[in-house]
Order: C-alpha cells, then structure tokens, then sequence
C-alpha cells in the first residue's frame, strides 16, 4: 500500500493525470497517459521481497542502473527488487516512477534528462 501511495503521489504531485489502475498479469498495474506502466509483484519463491515491474523495452532500468547501481537492486532489464524487511527508498522510487509516467516525453533525453 505504500508504494502504492507513493505512485498515485507522484501523477498527482507532477500533475501527470489520472492514473490508471488495473491488474495485468495478475499484478496490480499503473499507467499515465503519456508514460508507460509501473506494476508491482510479489512471488512465493522470494516472499521476502516484492518486485516493481517496467517495460523491458524501454531504457528505463538501464538508465536506473547508472543512476542507482549502488543504492537500487535491479533485476535485468525490467525489474527494482525491493526487501521487505528494508525501508523503502522513497525518494528514488519517486524518480524512478516520474521516469516511467513521463517515458514518452524523455525516452530521446539522454539519461531520460536526468
């Protein structure tokens, strides 16, 4: 619930729009006009962590990895892996989030202007 809030700040606190809530693949899924969706999961193999999902074809994570190596855990090309039992952090999944509902915009930017 959490990030959840913070996701629905974010659109809000940016003046991105509505943001749209559904379930995609069995996990909840948020999307802005003009951006590209943010979901969420969590599996049973890795209770202990919950996982926020970005478009594999953007370059979205690889531009997290430069950005966030050291503070972010990043699964591949399309996943932050979040502990549990570890705080959120907040300030950088609200960067990651404005990045994914402003993709469009910044997608030619280099490092998506940031």
């Amino acid at each position: 619930m959490q990030l959840r809030a913070i996701i629905f700040d974010v659109a809000a606190s940016h003046q991105l729009g509505e943001v749209h809530e559904s379930i995609k693949w069995g996990e909840p899924s948020y999307s802005v006009k003009g951006g590209t969706p943010v979901c969420m999961g969590w599996k049973a193999t890795t209770p202990q962590q919950c996982f926020l999902f970005f478009n594999c074809h953007t370059s979205l994570v690889e531009t997290f990895r430069e950005r966030y190596a050291d503070l972010l855990i990043l699964q591949g090309n399309r996943a932050i892996v979040l502990n549990l039992n570890s705080p959120i952090p907040a300030l950088i999944f609200r960067q990651c989030v404005k990045m994914a509902f402003t993709y469009k915009t910044i997608k030619h930017l280099p490092h998506l202007g940031n």
